[in-house]
């Protein structure tokens, strides 16, 4: 996963040799930072807030930014990755009005990301996903979850997400994803959907194509098929 200057470098040096690739820089980046595509997934995700992180961490400042979550849980996350493998050390927050549990989590994150922390920190108000299974290795709480691919603004295909789990022959309702993706900048782009307890599915995120992982699940010579065809 490239940051920006790496990708704008990669970019430019492979069209001086008539290469092209399928997202432009300004493209990449729409899907590879959150906030950089919210306003378009706003109303099919989880209330978020964001801002860039630069030196030191005011951790009254942020419990201020998240009165606005109104005292729910939140969890916490930088422009691109979560650590959600330490669920509860450095990605669930319990409290967004409490200080101290603020504070505990976004500083462990902070210490995990080290020197590959993107950008800033993006807060998102915790919902409850149906479950799935506990991962075989981490143990947290996997839900169900699928990856979609699109290709110039069209479904190219998708997986289940997790390799872990019974998924029951779960098949979303992927009609109103479909409409959302046609207003996404970017020719190429994952969309991460979930289904929640009450059985509505939302986006979890975007993620630039190039870059994402393919499923387990998914047939990989099926997958590149359907993008030559």
């Amino acid at each position: 996963m490239l940051q920006a200057d790496e990708y704008q470098m990669l970019y430019q040096g492979l069209q001086q040799q008539k290469l092209h690739l399928i997202n432009s820089p300004k493209e990449y980046l729409h899907c590879h930072y959150f906030p950089n595509s919210y306003n378009k997934i706003e109303a099919y995700t989880p209330r978020s807030i964001y801002f860039e992180v630069k030196g030191r961490v005011d951790f009254q400042d942020i419990v201020e930014k998240l009165k606005i979550f109104e005292g729910k849980p939140v969890i916490v996350k930088d422009y691109v990755k979560s650590e959600k493998h330490y669920w509860e050390q450095a990605c669930f927050i319990p409290s967004s009005v409490r200080l101290t549990d603020v504070e505990r989590v976004t500083s462990q994150f902070l210490t995990l990301r080290g020197q590959y922390l993107n950008q800033g920190l993006v807060y998102r108000e915790f919902v409850e996903l149906e479950p799935l299974t506990t991962h075989s290795k981490s143990g947290m709480l996997l839900t169900k979850e699928f990856r979609l691919f699109y290709l110039n603004g069209k479904l190219l295909t998708y997986a289940q997400y997790w390799n872990e789990g019974d998924y029951k022959g779960e098949q979303p309702d992927l009609y109103k994803f479909n409409q959302v993706a046609t207003q996404i900048e970017n020719n190429f782009f994952t969309m991460d959907i979930a289904k929640q307890k009450n059985g509505n599915w939302l986006i979890m995120e975007l993620g630039d194509g190039q870059v994402s992982g393919l499923p387990e699940q998914m047939n990989l010579e099926e997958f590149y098929m359907k993008i030559k065809e």
